[in-house]
């Protein structure tokens, strides 16, 4: 795929990176992620893969704009309030760089859904705020051989790994959690709270390994790091990763 000159021009700063280089541009401009959710993780991340040249960004969010999302969600202002945040995230995105194929979707997706919301993608990446819908979306992602990259964030820490339970001795997010469910008290950032810049760095590590997924096998940047999820800290500050093997009872990967 040649880039145009306007776009060599654009992305010249990683073109001119030897661990991205003009193949790894090049499958960035090819690539489609789906965000699922498009709030806390989602707002920054998309952010970053648009300035990365990801060609088709599917936005997947039912959710309003809410006047408490401003203090982290940045792709939103005052005047965006009560509006659906997939059409302000389209608005946004149309701004930024109107050659990007951006699609929406205002559902909410569930395990009955997420395989025919995510049909087409060559990476999912999920920053929704529930274990009912990251099992359904990483499911989904297993079944249809879809890479994910799953990112949460709370009050001072944040978690991001990239899962590949579709492939043989890779483990998927449900091999982490195991069969938890969304129980009806669970903790919220409404009553726990959020530091915003949290949400800004776990969101930019998620696209950051999300580039380094699309690129696999075409520059050295591309080493995925399936099933290590990393822990982010920011009271200390520090970081530390530990590695999710795949279970081999887990009731959507086992056997693959």
């Amino acid at each position: 795929m040649a880039l145009a000159p306007d776009r060599l021009e654009r992305f010249a700063r990683h073109i001119v990176l030897p661990e991205i280089g003009g193949a790894g541009q090049a499958a960035l401009a090819r690539a489609h992620v789906v965000l699922v959710g498009v709030g806390g993780i989602g707002s920054p991340a998309l952010q970053y893969l648009a300035a990365a040249g990801v060609g088709t960004l599917t936005l997947i969010d039912d959710d309003r704009v809410d006047i408490s999302n401003l203090q982290r969600q940045t792709i939103f202002a005052a005047d965006d309030v009560g509006a659906l945040k997939v059409e302000r995230a389209r608005a946004w995105l149309e701004r930024f760089d109107p050659a990007l194929d951006v699609r929406t979707n205002a559902t909410r997706i569930t395990a009955d859904n997420a395989g025919a919301l995510i049909a087409g993608a060559g990476l999912v990446l999920d920053g929704c705020d529930n274990f009912a819908t990251r099992l359904a979306v990483s499911d989904a992602c297993v079944a249809a051989n879809i890479p994910l990259v799953s990112a949460a964030v709370g009050r001072f820490q944040g978690q991001v790994a990239a899962f590949a339970g579709h492939l043989p001795d890779q483990s998927c997010y449900r091999c982490f959690v195991g069969d938890a469910f969304d129980a009806e008290d669970c903790d919220t950032c409404a009553a726990d709270g959020m530091l915003g810049a949290m949400a800004g760095w776990t969101a930019s590590f998620a696209a950051m390994h999300a580039i380094r997924v699309i690129v696999d096998g075409v520059s050295t940047l591309g080493d995925p790091q399936w099933g290590t999820l990393h822990l982010m800290d920011g009271l200390k500050p520090e970081m530390r990763s530990m590695r999710i093997v795949k279970d081999p009872a887990c009731r959507a990967c086992s056997g693959r």
